[in-house]
């Protein structure tokens, strides 16, 4: 089992890793809108939100040796599902025609209040 870790991609704020990859498997810890070189969070709009969220993901997956063709599953946890038609539409602009399985929740909080946050499940690739 390996940690993953990239400072492309921001810190925890909790006691989690970034990721972890088992057996040809990388599990990503959910990602939010805090950009990495500054800290800071995103929640003026939720397009820049997500965008964010999946620019964090793309790093992580990157350190991985691993891309967007190779997410087996993602969830979706949003605080207002008022926002669902638009961030489908920004997290589909990062899939090919390879899209993984999913899941897209309301939830009634999410660390540091944000809009949006994504988990990934993905295949190494070999």
């Amino acid at each position: 089992m390996n940690r993953i870790y990239t400072s492309s991609a921001p810190e925890p704020i909790g006691p989690y890793a970034q990721g972890v990859e088992h057996n040809g498997i990388l599990y990503l810890s959910g990602q939010v809108a805090i950009n990495p070189e500054n800290s800071e969070l995103i929640t003026e709009n939720i397009v820049d939100e997500t965008h964010q969220v999946m620019s964090n993901i793309k790093a992580l997956l990157d350190q991985s040796g691993t891309d967007f063709d190779h997410v087996i599953k993602c969830s979706i946890f949003l605080k207002d599902l008022n926002n669902f038609g638009t961030v489908n539409e920004v997290y589909g602009s990062y899939f090919g025609d390879l899209v993984p399985s999913r899941e897209c929740v309301q939830v009634s909080r999410l660390p540091k209040d944000v809009n949006v946050e994504i988990s990934v499940i993905a295949a190494i690739k070999s």
